[in-house]
Formats: C-alpha cells, sequence, structure tokens
C-alpha cells in the first residue's frame, strides 16, 4: 500500500485525514502560481509568466465574466437576478403614526403564467406590527396569492394578481371598469377571497379614483373582510383585508384605514 506523506508546517498531526489534504492541496497551488508568475530569462531578468500574458489576462476575464452571470457556487459574488424569487424586504419606517408602508419591490418575482406581462407595483399602508408572512401555493388562491402580512392581534391581509383574460381579452392596458361594474367583479372574483359565494354577503359597494385609476371597493360580512380592486396591465388585483369577531370589533378602523391606502403604482 502507497503511503501518503505530509509536509510538516501547519499540517500537523492533530489534524485529522482530510484537512491535511486540504493543507497539502493549498500549499501545491501556491507553488503552481508562484512558479508561474515568475519567469527568469537566461540574462537574469525576472518577468511575468502566463498569468502576465495578454492570453491569460484574456482567458481570467472570461472565467470571472462567467462566474458573475452564472453564479458559480462557492464564489462569493453577489449575483442581480433582475426577477428575484422569495421574499424582498418593502416596507419603509414608521412615519409620525407609526404606521409603514409596503412598496412592491420591482425585482421580486412572481410572473403568475408564461406571457403575462411584469406585475405593476403596488402599494398599502399598516401599523406598526403588521408583516410579512409566507405565501404556499397550498393556500387558498393557489400561485395568484402574490402577497401576505398579519398581525395576530389584529388580523390578516392578501394580494390575488388574476388574469383578467378570465373575463375578457382587455389588452396590456386593462381598466376595471372594462371588466364590468362592482357587481359584476365581486360575483366574479368574491369567491375566491372568501371561499364561498359571495351572494348575500356584500354590506357595501363604492367606487373611488386615485391619480386617475379606478378602485372598486367592498365589505363582506361574514365572513369579515374588506375588498379592493383595480386592474392595471392585464392583470386583476384584489386587495383584501380580514379578521375574525374580536379582532374586526376592536380594529376595525384601522383595518378600514389599510384597506383605503391600497394603490397601484
Amino acid at each position: 500500500m502507497a503511503t501518503i506523506l505530509f509536509p510538516t508546517c501547519c499540517c500537523s498531526s492533530s489534524i485529522g485525514f482530510g484537512q491535511r489534504l486540504m493543507h497539502v492541496n493549498k500549499h501545491k497551488r501556491s507553488r503552481f502560481f508562484a512558479e508561474a508568475t515568475r519567469k527568469v530569462t537566461s540574462d537574469g531578468e525576472e518577468h511575468l509568466g502566463f498569468c502576465g500574458s495578454r492570453r491569460w489576462a484574456l482567458s481570467s476575464g472570461l472565467c470571472l465574466a462567467s462566474g458573475l452571470v452564472l453564479g458559480f457556487p462557492g464564489d462569493g459574488l453577489a449575483v442581480k437576478q433582475g426577477l428575484l424569487a422569495g421574499r424582498i424586504p418593502g416596507l419603509s419606517d414608521p412615519d409620525e403614526q407609526g404606521w409603514r408602508t409596503y412598496r412592491r419591490p420591482d425585482d421580486k418575482s412572481g410572473g403568475h403564467g408564461v406571457g403575462w406581462s411584469p406585475i405593476v407595483p403596488y402599494l398599502f399602508k399598516v401599523p406598526q406590527g403588521w408583516e410579512e408572512v409566507p405565501v404556499s401555493i397550498a393556500d387558498l388562491g393557489g400561485t395568484e396569492i402574490d402577497l401576505r402580512f398579519a398581525n395576530s392581534q389584529e388580523g390578516r391581509l392578501f394580494v390575488v394578481v388574476a388574469p383578467v383574460l378570465r373575463f375578457a381579452d382587455l389588452g396590456e392596458d386593462a381598466k376595471i371598469e372594462q371588466i364590468g361594474p362592482p357587481e359584476k367583479v365581486i360575483n366574479a372574483f368574491g369567491p375566491e377571497v372568501i371561499g364561498e359565494n359571495v351572494e348575500g354577503k356584500v354590506l357595501s359597494m363604492e367606487v373611488a379614483e386615485h391619480a386617475g385609476r379606478t378602485y372598486y371597493q367592498f365589505e363582506l360580512e361574514p365572513p369579515h373582510v374588506l375588498i379592493t380592486a383595480t386592474a392595471a396591465g392585464n392583470r386583476l388585483y384584489l386587495f383584501n383585508v380580514t379578521a375574525n369577531g374580536l379582532q374586526w370589533k376592536k380594529h376595525y378602523k384601522d383595518l378600514k384605514k389599510i384597506s383605503d391606502s391600497f394603490r397601484v403604482v
């Protein structure tokens, strides 16, 4: 059996086999690069070896560029992909009243189907104590739920981004008025929010306009839920704020303020 001899230096007998082997490889690489980068001519003049050549510089540049684009594991380089999966913080610092503004980050992923236009960013306000929570494709609404927030003492909210193509082909810049009046919208999409038919559950319907965009606002009970709906691009946005009976009674004013703050920008 061949015997592996380890040099002394830092590879003492007190460390394991794998660690010693790593040290040996490290020393080999160090000697290789030290020799490769120095070249002595016959007249005793020292020159850079292949590390100083144009070919090596070009090849190293290409390797570095590849690492930046492909994001090789372990290279420690941050990669900006344009569309980033998962949760990305979007909450501002609290204002004088302690309310914070959430704006959907531009780089957040969520195409919700091949061929759909990018999701137009939206924003809303929440009081202190409300935080983003994970979204699961097993949730009611599946992959069309773009965001969830919650406060265990006050209630919860979620944003549904659905294709308007379910209703009609309205192109790439749909208006909610083109989908239909408030009654038609809530009857069609309300069941996605509460999981059942909305007939007899709609307490109020209002129409508001902000910055040239129309919003339909609904209050349903039971279950207790406030829905703000609008359209942008080729998508319908349903902003839903809900709570149990006790939360609704104690925090209705704040829940209504959250619902009224929703804007697609």
